[in-house]
């Protein structure tokens, strides 16, 4: 990630993937100023060590991973096991798989 080009009013938010965002980088960058803030749903690793330099940072928010913890997105997500479990049971291709190729093969 190339913080260094973002302008130090700006303040970056990660809900992806941990690995996104380089810890030791996002640090200089809080640190020093170079950014404003950041907020993160996710962090490398997970859960974040309890001795991050970064948890001593107040322009930064830590989310326990739980960016998506609404009520329709779990209500979908059971749904959605619930109909893998159903396919599997059945015999038949997942309609909720992530690498459908491998039906192919």
């Amino acid at each position: 990630m190339q913080l260094e080009l973002m302008k130090s009013s700006a303040i970056l938010i990660n809900t992806a993937r941990g690995a996104v965002v380089n810890p030791d980088a996002l640090y200089r960058a809080l640190s020093s100023g170079k950014i404003a803030g950041a907020a993160l749903d996710v962090t490398q690793p997970e859960p974040i060590a309890m001795d991050s330099p970064l948890l001593t940072l107040d322009n930064l928010i830590i989310a326990p991973h739980i960016g998506s913890a609404s009520r329709q997105t779990r209500d979908k997500m059971a749904q959605m096991a619930i109909a893998n479990l159903v396919a599997g049971l059945e015999g038949n291709p997942l309609p909720y798989c992530v690498n459908p190729q491998v039906y192919s093969s």
